[in-house]
């Protein structure tokens, strides 16, 4: 082959990666996205591969890394998850983050954290419908398998713990490739029982 077609080809397939690479991030363009923690959530990427870009769930990604929980976050699902803030973590008592994070406590961080898990994708207008179907309280089995009870505050959806602990949803409808997260401003907790 003759150096000049050689060089043809080469320039022909340069041009075809920089039109696919160009078709890509036009179709990520145009995803509808919603903005968490400073970064955009983009619907085609699955919940870990949002989650860490979030300056605001900084404290969650470390902990579904301690954890060991990021292969399966990745994993197909669909998945509803109640992601708290970094700000709920610092709610919780001085040292608590710390001991979860702990090697010797990780079947016990991986409790608290699928406790904030659903099987499903569950949007909030799907979720408000069922709350005011069952009365006003929606109750939810977690992947831990405890439930979550979900109820309107007014226009707002909280959603309570086993503990009485109330969350409120600060940002709905953050939509995955694996399911939808839904942004709550406190860390719910298991029964200890």
């Amino acid at each position: 082959m003759k150096i000049s077609n050689v060089l043809s080809v080469a320039v022909l397939m340069a041009a075809m990666f920089v039109g696919t690479t160009s078709f890509a991030q036009d179709k990520m363009m145009k995803e509808e996205t919603k903005m968490v923690g400073g970064a955009a959530m983009y619907p085609s990427k699955n919940i870990v591969e949002n989650a860490v870009n979030s300056k605001d769930h900084t404290t969650l990604v470390a902990a579904v890394k301690a954890a060991g929980l990021v292969e399966t976050l990745a994993s197909e699902g669909p998945f509803t998850v109640f992601a708290p803030v970094n700000a709920a973590f610092d709610k919780l008592p001085e040292g608590t983050v710390e001991t979860l994070l702990m090697e010797e406590n990780k079947a016990q961080l991986q409790g608290v954290l699928t406790y904030h898990v659903v099987a499903g994708k569950v949007n909030a207008s799907d979720l408000v419908k069922m709350i005011k179907k069952d009365g006003g309280k929606h109750t939810m089995k977690t992947v831990q398998g405890g439930t979550l009870t979900a109820m309107l505050d007014g226009a707002q959806v909280k959603v309570m713990d086993a503990s009485g602990n109330a969350a409120t949803v600060t940002i709905a409808d953050v939509n995955q490739s694996n399911g939808v997260i839904h942004v709550i401003d406190t860390v719910l907790l298991p029964s200890t029982k």
